[in-house]
C-alpha cells in the first residue's frame, strides 16, 4: 500500500502544538491576523510582544494557534513570513463558507487535513493508518511510532512523543474534571465521535457509519485524496478507498457497507466527472475528467 511515511525524505512532526488541541475560533483568529497583513505577514506575528493581546491567549496558546493553522493548511510559512492559503480563504474568510467553525464539515476537513495528510502532524496520520487494532493505549502508540523513528534514524525522546500523543488523544476524548477551564472547552476533533474511552487508559476507535459527514465533505476526500495520491491513475479500487494508507475508508473509519453506499453518490456531486462501476466483478470509482476538490468544497456545507 502508498504511504507517504515510507519515502525517508518525508518530513515527520511530533511536536509544535505545546501539547494545546485544536480549540474553537483558534483557525480563524491565526487566519484574520495575516490576512490583515496582506500579502505577507512577519514571523514576529507570533513572537512579539503584542501576540498575547493580539490573539487573548497566553503566550504558549499563539505558538500554538500558529502551529495548528500551519498543519491544517489554513497558512502557509515562507521566508518572509505568513501568507493566508486559498483553504484559509474559502472557509475562513469574513464572507466565506464558515468563518467561525460552526458547520460540521469544517471539524471533519480539520481531521482529513491532520490524519489524512499528517506533514505536521505525524501521530495524527500515524494513529488513523498504521494502528490496526480497534483498541489502543497510549504505551502501545508510543511503542509503534518509536520504531518507526528508529527506523527513519529520527533523533526522538520519549517526553516529546508522550507529549504529542497526549495532545492527539486530547484532541478527540477531551479530559473529564479538569481543572483549567481552557482544558474544559471542546476542542475541535472533539464532536467527531472519533474515539471513545473503553477501559481505564485505554481507548477505541468508532468504525461504522459517520452522519455528521455529509457527501460532500466524503466527495472532497476522495477527490483530494484521488489527485494528491494516484493524480495519473483513471480508476479507483474499492479496496484503495476503504484500506490504503490516508484514504477515505481508513481516515474517517468507514466500514465497508457505509463505504459502498457513499461511492455510487459521487456522480452527482462532482457532476458526472467520477461515477462508480462495478461491472464484471470490477468495483471501483472511473475518473471521466480532471476535478479539482477545491471545487467541491461548496457542497460541504450545503
Amino acid at each position: 500500500m502508498r504511504n507517504y511515511l515510507s519515502d525517508p525524505a518525508c518530513p515527520v512532526q511530533f511536536s509544535g502544538h505545546e501539547t494545546f488541541p485544536l480549540r474553537q475560533l483558534w483557525l480563524k483568529k491565526a487566519y484574520d491576523a495575516v490576512v490583515e497583513r496582506a500579502p505577507s505577514a512577519p514571523k514576529s506575528i507570533f513572537a512579539d510582544e503584542e501576540a498575547i493581546v493580539r490573539f487573548g491567549v497566553g503566550r504558549n496558546m499563539v505558538a500554538s494557534i500558529r502551529h495548528w493553522a500551519l498543519a491544517c493548511e489554513i497558512m502557509e510559512e515562507h521566508e518572509a513570513g505568513y501568507r493566508c492559503t486559498s483553504l484559509g480563504k474559502i472557509i475562513l474568510a469574513d464572507d466565506g463558507l464558515d468563518p467561525y467553525g460552526e458547520h460540521p464539515s469544517s471539524a471533519w476537513l480539520v481531521h482529513w487535513q491532520l490524519a489524512g495528510k499528517g506533514s505536521r502532524a505525524t501521530t495524527w496520520f500515524w494513529a488513523f493508518n498504521h494502528l490496526t487494532n480497534q483498541s489502543f493505549d497510549r504505551d502501545g502508540v508510543l511503542k509503534s511510532i518509536r520504531e518507526f523513528a528508529q527506523a527513519r534514524n529520527s533523533r526522538l525522546s520519549d517526553a516529546t512523543l508522550r507529549r504529542d500523543i497526549e495532545c492527539f488523544v486530547r484532541s478527540y476524548v477531551p479530559l473529564i474534571g479538569a481543572g483549567n477551564p481552557e482544558e474544559l472547552s471542546e476542542p475541535v476533533l472533539g464532536e467527531l465521535g472519533l474515539i471513545h474511552h473503553s477501559l481505564k487508559g485505554s481507548f477505541e476507535f468508532r468504525r461504522g457509519p459517520k452522519k455528521t459527514l455529509n457527501d460532500g465533505m466524503f466527495a472532497y476526500s476522495v477527490v483530494d485524496y484521488w489527485n494528491r495520491v494516484y493524480p495519473k491513475v483513471s480508476t479507483l479500487s474499492f479496496n484503495t478507498i476503504a484500506h490504503e494508507y490516508g484514504s477515505p475508508g481508513r481516515v474517517f473509519k468507514l466500514d465497508e457497507d457505509s463505504l459502498a453506499e457513499r461511492l455510487p453518490l459521487l456522480a452527482e456531486q462532482t457532476n458526472g466527472k467520477v461515477v462508480w462501476s462495478d461491472a464484471a466483478g470490477m468495483r471501483q470509482l472511473v475518473r471521466r475528467d480532471h476535478i479539482d476538490a477545491a471545487d467541491l468544497l461548496e457542497s460541504c456545507y450545503e
